[in-house]
């Protein structure tokens, strides 16, 4: 169906990183370490693409910031 959208995720695809957050004996502050990408869908669905499995086996998507470029 050319010219309607899917939702209110219809446009281009979000880009959002995926974190798995450590804590570290001795270390006052967790870690943040970058595992993967995360896609939105036009029909609002996600895809996630992790270049690593975290330990903890949770994970954090967060919005990319603009002042990324893509790059981490």
């Amino acid at each position: 169906m050319a010219g309607t959208t899917a939702g209110p995720a219809a446009g281009p695809a979000k880009v959002m990183n995926v974190f798995t957050i450590i804590q570290k004996e001795g270390y006052d502050k967790s870690f943040w370490v970058k595992v993967g990408a995360c896609f939105t869908n036009r029909d609002g669905s996600l895809n996630v693409f992790l270049d690593a499995l975290p330990v903890n086996g949770k994970l954090q998507i967060r919005a990319r910031d603009d002042d990324s470029g893509g790059q981490d």
